[in-house]
C-alpha cells in the first residue's frame, strides 16, 4: 500500500529450537490506530520490539516510515515512540531529569507541558521510585511523545491508570492520531483495543490469525447478537410462538433474553408478536458480539483444531 508507514513481510523470529513468530505479514496505514492483540507467548513482543530495533528478524523485512529497523537504527530512534510495560528508568531519577534527558537525546526541546498534561506537575521534582505504578506509566509515555515521532509504540498503556487517566489518555491517543501519529496498540484490554483501534491484528500460535477493522472481526465470528426485550405486560415470556433464528431464549429481570444468529428477521418477528398479543414495547436492545467474544472464540477454535484461516 502507497501509504503504509509500517511494513511486516513473512516476519519470523526464532530463539534456538523455539519459533516465536512465524511468517507473519500486514501493514500499517499512515494515521492509524492499530491494535496488536494475542495471549501471552503468541509473539506480540518479539513483533514489537523487531519494529523497535531491539532484536533483528530471522526471515522477512521490516519498514518503519521507510527505515529498516536493523540496519539504520540511527535514523530510527527520531522516528518512534516507545512506551514499555515497564519503563526501565533508575530509581532515582526525577520526572523533571528525565524529561531533559530524553529530549537532549533527540535534540529537542524539554516538554515539561506534557507532565503537567498527565498530571504529573507536582511530581516533577519525585524520584521514580516514589511514584505509583499509574504515574510511572504517565511518565513513561510522556517521555515517549516528547519528540513528536511519527509512530508511537503504546505496550499496555492504560495498565494500572485510574479511569480518569485512562480517558485522558485516550484523549491524548486521539489527539495524536489528528496530527498525524501512528499508534501501534499493544494490549490485553478487548474494550479498549475495539474502542481506540481503527485496525487490529490478532496473533495466535506465532501465526497472524486475523487482521482487520473491529467491525469486520466479530461480523465474521459464529457469535450470537443478544437481543433484550421488555414489554408492559410482559407477554412474550408467555408466547410460544417462534422467534426464527433464535439459538437461544430466556428470561432475566423483566426481559425476555433472544441469541440470534441473524438479527434481522428476529427483530421483525419480536415486533410483530408485541403487536399480535396487544401489548407495548418498553426496551429493546441489540447488543453485537464484541471484539472480546471474537477473540475468544478465535483463541478457542485455533488452540483446539488444526484448521482455521491464516
Amino acid at each position: 500500500m502507497q501509504d503504509a508507514i509500517i511494513k511486516v513481510n513473512d516476519f519470523r523470529k526464532v530463539y534456538g529450537d523455539f519459533v516465536a513468530v512465524d511468517g507473519i505479514s500486514f501493514s500499517v496505514q499512515k494515521g492509524e490506530i492499530f491494535g496488536l492483540l494475542g495471549p501471552n507467548g503468541a509473539g506480540k513482543t518479539s513483533t514489537l520490539e523487531s519494529l523497535e530495533g531491539i532484536r533483528s528478524p530471522d526471515g522477512g523485512t521490516l519498514q518503519v516510515a521507510g527505515i529498516d529497523p536493523t540496519r539504520e537504527p540511527g535514523k530510527l530512534r527520531n522516528v518512534i515512540g516507545v512506551q514499555l510495560q515497564s519503563a526501565g528508568l533508575p530509581e532515582s531519577i526525577t520526572g523533571d531529569e528525565a524529561m531533559k534527558f530524553f529530549c537532549a537525546y533527540h535534540d529537542v526541546q524539554p516538554r515539561f507541558d506534557l507532565l503537567e498534561r498527565l498530571g504529573l506537575s507536582e511530581k516533577r521534582n519525585a524520584q521514580f521510585y516514589e511514584l505509583s505504578t499509574g504515574q510511572q506509566r504517565r511518565l513513561s509515555l510522556a517521555l515517549a511523545i516528547a519528540h513528536d515521532p511519527q509512530v508511537l509504540f503504546l505496550d499496555e498503556p492504560t495498565a494500572g491508570l485510574d479511569v480518569a487517566t485512562r480517558v485522558e489518555l485516550h484523549e491524548l491517543m486521539r489527539e495524536l492520531q489528528a496530527k498525524g501519529t501512528t499508534i501501534i496498540l499493544a494490549t490485553h484490554d478487548m474494550a479498549e483495543a475495539e474502542e481506540m483501534s481503527d485496525r487490529v491484528a490478532i496473533l495466535l500460535n506465532h501465526k497472524l490469525a486475523t487482521v482487520g477493522t473491529p467491525m469486520e472481526i466479530t461480523a465474521t465470528g459464529a457469535g450470537l447478537t443478544k437481543v433484550s426485550v421488555r414489554t408492559k405486560n410482559a407477554s412474550l415470556g408467555a408466547s410460544t410462538a417462534p422467534i426464527p433464528a433464535v439459538a437461544q431464549r430466556l428470561s432475566m429481570d423483566e426481559y425476555e433474553i433472544m441469541y440470534s444468529t441473524d438479527i434481522g428477521p428476529t427483530v421483525s418477528a419480536v415486533i410483530a408478536e408485541i403487536e399480535a398479543r396487544g401489548d407495548t414495547l418498553i426496551d429493546l436492545r441489540v447488543e453485537r458480539p464484541s471484539l472480546e467474544d471474537r477473540f475468544l472464540e478465535i483463541t478457542n477454535h485455533k488452540n483446539g483444531s488444526t484448521g482455521g484461516t491464516q
